[in-house]
């Protein structure tokens, strides 16, 4: 019932805000949906609002499941208008703020304590305000450092539960109704969305995600993470080191503390491949909302990490496929990555290899040795998309992240610098990644690192050698035994069974004989079948 009451609430919305117009006129779900949402009273009041912005304020209203999923529709301009993409934006850190009263109600639960007896100087007015939290400015009473204080939305934890109960529920439908769909994997889409927002809503997770990524720039110039204090994190409320910054979208700003923008540029992507390559632990999340720039040094400025709930990873296996397919493709070689895609199991094996290249090449030519402003990526991944369905393309779920951090870097790159040459960056970089991972150098490192446990076993290996020659004499003496036992026992079977044949020819002369007695006509039938049995007899002693 619960849920029922859910999507009539959804359907409200959308009919409020009149999403089916957002539908082509071609779409076969136009018509059906119109005719649905025309039932609900909301769809009789004026439409708020101008027409662009009306899917982000349905996404506002229907909360946070449905905020992420604007934010992850504002990166795929090849599925929206740029206009309607850049109001969606508008979801990164334009949400509105739930009452003051509640977060103090809230912090003061989870930390067992006043306010006052925690911090000063805390400010009612929130700092931000996001889907899943927000955020307010503080100082520790003890020391009177700067902090903020993140604080989940009140009640948040089963909203977001039955909503993606319900996502789960329709895309299961889909699938089932229409069996060209289920390439996309949605449920398989839901389920890792779902782990992904539900980890946003334990706080302490978000902490060691944030707290992991300090360590790995520690002392850097190129990235800062804010320190986290644990005496004061739970699930639902987390206290961190204030920073000041400038929030990465507002370039004119940038422009006019005289911070490089081509310099920003270059160390933003030379972020990216050093947290997917070299650290295997990246920031999934890289909205402009949650990136900010240090400007204490303008020429060489340093970029700030906020909002480390989504991280991502690879294995060292896919670290390597990855790398090799790109190095396929700035090399241009596109039979490699054909080669590479299908031997990924990402292609089905009975695609015919050339075709597959030829499909590829034609799509990522134009990406090829191109500024970015030269590049327009609309197009470019509207024939992606249609090469992907042409050949039955399926990508692995571990990649999903990482494609949409690619997509924030790649839009971070085109606001920041759009003259940025990713592949003169990128290239070197993963050159020497693959170098590193399969030259001599990484044979070194290999023995390097085994060469400790190596020496600690040293001493042991003379005994392990004894006890290990003791084990193999032992074992052939096992052998030698049960071989000879075996041996006894088909002995002893085999002198049972002649002496059990003896007795049965035995008995059969008896018998021929008691019959003999008596010739009578029933006694010569039966004296017949005794010969017989005699002579099948003495073929099985024979044999």
């Amino acid at each position: 019932m619960k849920r029922l009451v859910r999507f009539i609430k959804i359907l409200s919305v959308f009919a409020r805000y009149r999403l089916d117009d957002f539908l082509p006129d071609s779409s076969p779900w136009k018509k059906p949906l119109s005719s649905i949402l025309f039932f609900f009273p909301t769809r009789w009041l004026p439409a708020p609002g101008v027409p662009t912005a009306r899917l982000r304020l349905a996404c506002e209203t229907l909360g946070p499941v449905f905020i992420k999923m604007g934010q992850m529709l504002s990166t795929r301009l090849d599925l929206l208008s740029e206009e309607l993409a850049l109001d969606l934006a508008l979801l990164q850190d334009q949400v509105p703020p739930f009452p003051s009263q509640q977060a103090i109600n809230i912090i003061e639960r989870e930390l067992k304590k006043n306010l006052s007896e925690i911090f000063t100087d805390f400010n009612e007015k929130p700092l931000a305000s996001a889907s899943v939290a927000q955020v307010h400015s503080a100082k520790l009473l003890s020391n009177q450092t700067e902090v903020v204080i993140k604080v989940l939305r009140p009640n948040i934890y089963s909203l977001v539960v039955d909503d993606l109960a319900l996502l789960a529920s329709g895309a299961g439908w889909l699938e089932k109704r229409f069996p060209e769909l289920r390439r996309f994997h949605l449920s398989q889409v839901i389920a890792d969305y779902q782990i992904t927002l539900l980890n946003e809503l334990d706080l302490t997770h978000e902490a060691r995600n944030t707290q992991q990524m300090r360590r790995n720039f520690t002392d850097s110039p190129l990235l800062y993470v804010p320190r986290i204090y644990d005496q004061w994190l739970t699930p639902q409320v987390m206290v961190m080191e204030r920073i000041y910054g400038i929030p990465i979208s507002q370039i004119d700003t940038l422009k006019n503390y005289g911070v490089s923008r081509q310099r920003l540029a270059e160390r933003g992507l030379e972020i990216f491949f050093i947290q997917v390559f070299h650290d295997n632990f990246f920031h999934a999340d890289m909205h402009p909302g949650n990136i900010y720039v240090s400007v204490k040094d303008p020429k060489n400025p340093q970029y700030i990490a906020l909002d480390c709930a989504v991280v991502g990873s690879l294995n060292k296996n896919e670290q390597l496929l990855l790398a090799k397919q790109l190095m396929a493709l700035l090399q241009q070689n596109y039979a490699l990555l054909a080669e590479l895609l299908m031997q990924a199991g990402w292609v089905p094996h009975h695609t015919r290899q050339q075709e597959f290249a030829d499909a590829l090449r034609s799509v990522c030519q134009p990406l090829i040795d191109k500024p970015l402003h030269e590049i327009e990526f609309g197009p470019v991944l509207a024939r992606l998309f249609k090469t992907a369905r042409t050949f039955d393309v399926q990508v692995l779920p571990q990649f999903i992240l990482l494609e949409k951090t690619l997509i924030y870097v790649e839009g971070l790159g085109r606001q920041l610098y759009p003259e940025l040459d990713i592949w003169r960056i990128g290239r070197p970089l993963l050159e020497n990644w693959i170098k590193e991972q399969m030259g001599v150098e990484a044979l070194l490192q290999y023995f390097k690192h085994q060469l400790p446990s190596w020496l600690e076993q040293l001493p042991q290996l003379p005994q392990l050698a004894h006890e290990t020659v003791q084990q193999l004499k032992t074992q052939q003496q096992l052998t030698l035994q049960q071989s000879q036992e075996l041996i006894r026992m088909q002995h002893r079977l085999a002198q049972r069974q002649r002496k059990d044949s003896i007795r049965l020819l035995l008995g059969v002369a008896a018998l021929l004989a008691a019959m003999t007695l008596t010739p009578t006509a029933m006694h010569y039938n039966w004296l017949l079948a005794g010969i017989g049995s005699v002579l099948v007899t003495l073929h099985l002693l024979r044999r």
